[in-house]
């Protein structure tokens, strides 16, 4: 069992208690699950009001190519603390918002009590500032920790909404899984990046495959968009073959050989859904011979934009809203 279900279990079944004081506690207001580590209300409060603006392609860069820097590795790494702990305390507040007998549930629990871990371990690198090599190695390690933590948190939700949904309506269920999801997005981007960078900017080990000049952290600055669409179709085709027994054919026009700046495993799981979704209707409307067509085409600001067209309809991503 993990420390900190082990901490709350211990603070659930207390041995000794004695039975006046059991008695006691039906009189007293109800409060949320106790978390594994303390982390003092007023300041998750403060953390989830403060101003929190969208995170941009270009912060994700300020830092330059690896391998950064002494001062450029502290500078990201105290970029990212500046980030982090105010996104954590607002999916705190924001779990600690549903119902009672909803995050009462040991899966709804156990997220709440992952964030609030996070975020008790955060603050005193981001109180302290990191200043040093060392420190900045510390910090790396606990986070990298702290995201494999979270690996599995939309799954571990799921399920414990389906054991509440005697409590909350479908609707809300998915509004708070959309907006959850959304934010954890951000806040997992936030840590991968400084994650990467870290790596890249270590020394070389024998082995290890070299990572590629076009790469700062998860972002690739030379992505070709057709590359990664054919890659995308590959697979789709097999699933789509697979269970139909047809194989729709692709076709990309227009800035064929663009390339962008973007998070490919980002745009790769977009464009695997909306070719699935384009596949199914070509075959569900037995036009197969109709090719799906995809057009790159250069948007507003020097951005790019993708057209999916099936049929007499289109999906249009926009890799830059």
């Amino acid at each position: 069992m993990p420390p900190f279900r082990q901490a709350y279990c211990a603070r659930l079944f207390r041995p000794g208690l004695p039975l006046q004081s059991t008695r006691s506690l039906t009189t007293n207001p109800w409060s949320y699950p106790s978390s594994a580590t303390d982390v003092v209300t007023d300041e998750v409060t403060q953390l989830a009001a403060s101003p929190k603006r969208p995170l941009t392609l270009n912060d994700l860069l300020r830092h330059g190519c690896p391998p950064l820097s002494r001062e450029a590795l502290l500078e990201s790494a105290n970029f990212t603390l500046s980030l982090l702990p105010a996104r954590l305390a607002y999916r705190i507040q924001t779990l600690g918002n549903l119902p009672f007998i909803v995050v009462s549930n040991p899966h709804i629990s156990q997220i709440y009590n992952n964030y609030v871990h996070s975020l008790s371990t955060l603050l005193p690198f981001q109180k302290k500032r990191i200043t040093t090599v060392e420190d900045e190695i510390q910090f790396t390690e606990t986070m990298a920790e702290l995201v494999q933590t979270h690996t599995n948190t939309i799954p571990i939700l799921a399920r414990g909404f389906l054991e509440c949904r005697k409590y909350i309506s479908p609707q809300e269920v998915t509004t708070f899984l959309d907006e959850h999801l959304r934010a954890r997005i951000g806040t997992r981007l936030i840590a991968q990046q400084h994650l990467a960078l870290h790596m890249a900017s270590q020394p070389t080990e024998e082995g290890r495959p070299p990572i590629p000049s076009n790469y700062i952290g998860v972002i690739d600055t030379a992505l070709q968009p057709a590359r990664l669409i054919r890659s995308c179709e590959e697979f789709v085709a097999e699933i789509c073959e697979l269970k139909y027994g047809i194989r729709p054919r692709l076709i990309i026009n227009g800035e064929v050989d663009a390339t962008f700046a973007h998070i490919p495993v980002h745009l790769e799981y977009i464009i695997t859904e909306l070719l699935k979704n384009s596949f199914r209707a070509v075959v569900e409307s037995e036009n197969e011979r109709e090719p799906v067509e995809v057009t790159i085409a250069s948007a507003p600001d020097q951005k790019r934009a993708i057209w999916i067209h099936r049929l007499a309809n289109a999906e249009h991503y926009n890799p830059f809203p």
